[in-house]
């Protein structure tokens, strides 16, 4: 009999609700909840795919010490041990959690209350500081508490969607699918996205603002002197619910005192930035998306704050289909938020600095100490293992070695860290090649606690799967230390809904008349079963609103001691980290449509892998004449922290003078393709998140004397490739690979990469050593099992079809053939790169509907042959495949 189980999906903060159904057989098919209210059904292509990341294979299945596999308790007292040394010669700043928005929230709770409770140092910081730090304090300033007041209703309800700063359509694609569906049903609404680049949500806009990087809080500055010059501001709630909008308004006068001026240090036409600002001030029902593109900046609370304010002068915020609305990156970087994990916070949002939360936290959680002050945030934590100052770091279900900026450096401290720790379900990462402890933790599937989404819902991810090999919830690892530690009693949980209960009633606990926002206080007796059955809701939830809150601020009351919103004067400076002479490019880093994080789980899906199969940059072609670039060639970035290389993408969607390089890909899947050694660790001052959106660069081509690609079942490291990209194919491995020396045996080299010691192998190759070409394949009981072409420069035989034949399981003589060929044997096999990940629809695929069956519109295609009718994150490109006929 089959198990349908109702969770949530693990990848970002929308918090799609998903129903995996396990059958006897073990396998698994996910589908969209349609009756979770946050995407009703929906699901992107990375959602859809879940089930193809499920497995044992590549997990971390035992607790290792020093190299060595161990028992959990071995494990667990080395870890108890190495912390309370550190904490008795070094004193407790000396250790450090570095955890994540991949946790859920009965996690975070319990690895926050150790270290602030018990340890008394406040060094918990998260890898939700590079995504929404800047957002959290924004709030903080404006609202006087880190709360979202929209709910995705408003997008559906709005008149104009501002995307400031978002790539929807590729980060957050069920927020898309709702706005595109919302605007199919009301023609009448606007989109606006304000983008450096022209990304496939840009494409689909009714206004594109093109901006010149970092220059955000001069629109929005301009934005606000507009509406005060053409009467928008609503006199009743300024006067009632706000302060401080004289000082706002006067210093973005100085600053932006009329278009033409904003329009010039925008990069902006004036009739563009006037027609935004017209809409804005004439639509009533506003709702401004903003997202990595704003946070992730060495200003990005400015930023924030320069939205907040337009929306506070006009009131726009409270009502059904108005308010700035922060999409945010990580699955539970909201949870993650209200257990306090970032350093500068207290639990249930109170705050470290005031003595009264301080004392009351320790009062409910009998605890020994709470830490008077805010501890290091991540570039500064990182900073302090570097300089011998943490000696002990506890790292949870992330691989800051990748994500970080400055990524070489952080690793070069990791190597100094005198004890590394690290919790993760992943056997292999960069980080998890760091660590003298590894412990093995449960991942999606496995795990059964709460998250919160981008609009304050709290959902259950629930288990499916058994727990494999010796894997444990990351609460429980946490607790088992705490116990060994001396806090057995405070940390005595024996299963998620005890301390999902601790935490609701901390929420509530001496919060009169819910002075402060999050309160959660209604779940606090919830029972087992009840907690089991959790539906899908939004906080506050207290005993006398149980269904929860669909949007803050209604009665203009904000979380201030008197109750009135602030607006925030905001100076603009110019960027940190600007092009000079000897770096003249601006380096853009971002997501890809089907890759998430370091690629750790997407990395393991064909379907998911086969659109973008290795790491690139995108430049204009002005640059690529300028720079002798060619499309598809190999080029090296550099930046004064560090080098990569990557493949070239020709683009006018990329502004001059600027490149852009996808965030994912690591040490694991591309030696040489990591954009995070390329940005130093510079931070906005207020919020402490890196500017991952600003770095300085150069470029030039990467010239090799081999190209080549490599397809096998194994997963193999391709020695004697100075470049190499990995990615998965459907029942196979694929490899993008290029050489500095031309090997004398290509032969050799073949079978050492195909055949290991093996010398009895069905094998087939064909060599022209004059060409310098040379390719091999080798057989397993007729099914192919590997191989190889090489070739002089980047004309190669197309690869898509090769990963065709891994599915059969055996070839005939014409399709042997073909492949030494390097031309498909059907060319209805060649369905070229992958477009719709979904369905698994190539661009041939498509261009040959287009062509030869005639469909001309999205809809047909849809249609005929499935692509863009899955998540519809494919559509933009399928747009621009019709345009070009």
């Amino acid at each position: 009999m089959s198990l349908e189980v109702r969770t949530t999906c693990p990848y970002c903060g929308v918090g799609c609700g998903v129903i995996a159904r396990r059958e006897p057989s073990g396998a698994v098919t996910i589908t969209g909840d349609p009756e979770h209210p946050s995407n009703y059904g929906r699901l992107c292509s990375k959602g859809s795919a879940l089930g193809e990341t499920l497995g044992e294979s590549g997990r971390l299945l035992t607790p290792m010490v020093n190299g060595r596999e161990v028992g959990w308790d071995t494990a667990l007292d080395s870890v108890a041990n190495g912390l309370q040394q550190a904490i008795r010669e070094h004193g407790p700043e000396s250790v450090a959690f570095y955890v994540s928005g991949q946790l859920l929230t009965e996690d975070y709770y319990v690895a926050n209350k150790l270290m602030k409770g018990f340890i008394g140092a406040a060094n918990i910081d998260t890898n939700s500081r590079l995504c929404m730090s800047s957002a959290v304090a924004a709030h903080k300033r404006a609202f006087g508490a880190d709360v979202m007041p929209c709910s995705y209703d408003d997008l559906e309800r709005a008149k104009l969607i501002v995307l400031a700063g978002s790539n929807a359509a590729w980060c957050h694609p069920v927020i898309y699918q709702r706005i595109m569906a919302s605007k199919q049903q009301n023609p009448d609404l606007q989109i606006v996205t304000i983008d450096p680049r022209m990304t496939p949500t840009a494409a689909t806009a009714d206004l594109h603002l093109a901006i010149r990087p970092g220059t955000d809080a001069l629109l929005f500055n301009g934005l606000l002197v507009y509406l005060e010059q053409q009467a928008e501001r609503n006199s009743l709630f300024v006067r009632q619910a706000t302060r401080e909008s004289e000082a706002a308004l006067a210093v973005a006068a100085l600053d932006a005192p009329d278009i033409a001026r904003v329009a010039k240090g925008c990069g902006l036409a004036p009739a563009a930035v006037e027609r935004f600002y017209r809409l804005f001030a004439r639509t009533e029902r506003v709702v401004t998306v903003y997202s990595q593109g704003i946070n992730q900046s060495s200003s990005g609370v400015d930023k924030i704050n320069a939205i907040i304010n337009c929306h506070l002068l006009t009131g726009r915020i409270g009502r059904p289909g108005m308010g700035p609305f922060s999409l945010t990156g990580q699955p539970n970087a909201m949870g993650g938020r209200e257990v306090g994990g970032l350093a500068n916070q207290l639990a249930a949002h109170m705050e470290l600095e005031s003595e009264a939360d301080r004392e009351r936290v320790k009062r409910f959680w009998e605890a020994p100490a709470i830490p008077r002050r805010g501890g290091l945030k991540a570039v500064d934590l990182f900073d302090a293992v570097e300089a011998g100052r943490i000696r002990v770091l506890w790292i949870m279900a992330t691989n800051p070695a990748v994500s970080l900026p400055d990524s070489d450096r952080i690793r070069r401290a990791l190597e100094k860290c005198a004890l590394v720790i690290v919790s993760d379900c992943v056997a292999a990462t960069d980080t998890l090649e760091l660590a003298h402890i590894r412990l093995p933790a449960t991942t999606w599937g496995e795990r059964d606690c709460t998250v919160t989404s981008s609009e304050r819902r709290i959902s259950r991810q629930q288990a499916f799967l058994p727990a494999p090999g010796e894997a444990r919830p990351d609460w429980w690892i946490v607790s088992q230390v705490a116990s060994r530690m001396g806090f057995s009693r405070q940390f005595n949980y024996q299963r998620p809904s005890e301390i999902f209960r601790e935490h609701a009633a901390l929420s509530g606990f001496e919060n009169r008349g819910g002075h402060r926002a999050f309160d959660i206080s209604g779940y606090a007796d919830l029972s087992d079963a009840a907690y089991e059955a959790l539906t899908p809701r939004q906080w506050p939830l207290t005993r006398r609103e149980p269904s929860g809150t669909c949007r803050l601020f209604s009665e203009g009351l904000f979380c201030t001691e008197d109750g009135r919103a602030r607006f925030v004067p905001v100076t603009p400076g110019p960027p940190k980290n600007m092009p000079n002479q000897e770096y003249p490019l601006t380096l853009n880093s971002g997501r890809v449509l089907d890759h998430w994080h370091t690629m750790t789980r997407t990395g393991l899906s064909p379907r998911l892998a086969s659109h973008t199969i290795e790491p690139y940059a995108e430049v204009h072609p002005d640059d690529a004449a300028l720079y002798d670039l060619a499309d598809g060639a190999l080029a090296c970035i550099e930046s004064p922290t560090g080098s990569a290389t990557v493949r070239v993408r020709v683009t006018a969607g990329q502004q001059p003078g600027s490149l852009f390089m996808p965030m994912h890909w690591n040490g694991q899947f591309a030696e040489t393709g990591r954009v995070n050694a390329l940005l130093p660790g510079v931070t906005d001052p207020l919020s402490g998140q890196p500017e991952f959106k600003q770095g300085r660069a150069r470029i030039r081509e990467r010239r090799y004397a081999w190209h080549g690609f490599l397809f096998s079942r194994r997963r193999l490291q391709p020695v004697g490739a100075d470049y190499w990209a990995r990615s998965r194919g459907a029942g196979c491995w694929r490899y993008e690979m290029a050489g500095d020396l031309t090997p004398q045996d290509w032969a050799g080299m073949a079978r050492s990469y195909l055949c290991s010691a093996e010398q009895e192998v069905g094998w087939m190759e064909y060599s022209d050593r004059a060409a310098n070409r040379y390719r091999a394949a080798r057989f397993v009981d007729n099914s192919l099992e590997s191989c190889l072409f090489i070739g002089p420069d980047l004309e190669l035989p197309p690869r898509d079809w090769i990963e065709v034949l891994f599915g059969k399981a055996s070839l005939d003589i014409a399709e042997r053939a073909s492949l030494l060929s390097g031309h498909a044997p059907d060319k209805r096999a060649d369905v070229g790169r992958i477009v719709c990940a979904c369905h698994g629809i190539g661009e041939k695929r498509i261009q040959a509907g287009i062509q030869v069956q005639g469909l001309n519109s999205v809809e047909a295609i849809a249609e005929v042959l499935k692509a863009g009718s899955g998540c519809g994150s494919c559509v933009p490109e399928i747009r621009a495949m019709l345009a070009a006929g």
